[in-house]
């Protein structure tokens, strides 16, 4: 009797762990199906079509010219070998930027081997998302100030909440989605970013080249119509850019 009983809790100890093994091989595959789906769906997009090489070339160049319309002064960062950065300065400032562009409203960068940390990402302290306000049918770009800190603590939780990114170091950038909320489900883990932190410039897309060249049409009033309907979400902004810090480092009261 005891030898029957012995064997058959060795047999469902067997099951269970083979429960637990096929569950886990599951989850994994469905983790690297998903985001190598991702993957695709997002790189397959960006050098389409001619249209949408010219687009994401305007995406960068709208990218520039408003960080320069803010008063920064923007060169290339020679010798780091990453076309996104750029170095920033005003005055005493001085900050490493990555230009990021999206035509589907979501931006990447890639993990570190075994997870460790994130390819430029880490090594900037800014990141500027130029995004297409609307992915089937973009009119303008929707320029976002992000702070790097912050985004990286996003990227950490997507990645986290899709297996720790173990199994997808080497599958390309990692995706987050600018303007669909963290709904604890790992497509949309660290997403938000682009609604939490609101546009500094909405700028036409088809803006033309003499707007450009006199640096009007920047889709933003001039200086005195923003300071004459100036918000605490606009103030939080400006010193947010001025001061080269996030907007939720920032706090505003106001006294009657």
């Amino acid at each position: 009797m005891a030898t029957a009983a012995f064997a058959s809790d060795s047999s469902t100890r067997r099951s269970t762990l083979l429960v637990v093994l096929l569950d886990n091989v599951y989850g994994t595959f469905r983790v690297i199906l998903v985001r190598t789906l991702t993957l695709r769906r997002h790189m397959g997009n960006i050098f389409k079509s001619q249209e949408k090489r010219d687009r994401k070339k305007r995406l960068f160049e709208i990218g520039v010219q408003t960080l320069e319309r803010d008063g920064w002064n923007v060169e290339r960062a020679t010798g780091m070998g990453k076309a996104s950065v750029r170095k920033l300065s005003k005055g005493s400032q001085k900050l490493l930027v990555s230009i990021r562009t999206s035509q589907d409203t979501w931006i990447a960068f890639p993990p570190k081997p075994r997870g460790k940390g994130w390819i430029t990402l880490d090594d900037v302290n800014v990141v500027l998302a130029v995004s297409v306000d609307n992915r089937e049918a973009p009119k303008s770009a929707l320029v976002h100030w992000l702070d790097a800190k912050e985004l990286r603590t996003r990227f950490d939780r997507a990645a986290k909440a899709n297996d720790n990114g173990s199994k997808l170091g080497s599958r390309g950038p990692f995706w987050i989605p600018l303007y669909n909320k963290d709904d604890g489900t790992p497509q949309y883990a660290g997403g938000g970013a682009g609604l939490e932190n609101e546009p500094i410039a909405r700028v036409p897309l088809n803006e033309s080249s003499e707007s450009r060249a006199n640096g009007t049409s920047n889709g933003r009033g001039t200086a005195a119509e923003e300071l004459k309907s100036l918000t605490i979400p606009t103030a939080k902004r400006l010193l947010s850019i001025s001061l080269g810090v996030p907007e939720s480092s920032i706090k505003i009261s106001v006294e009657a």
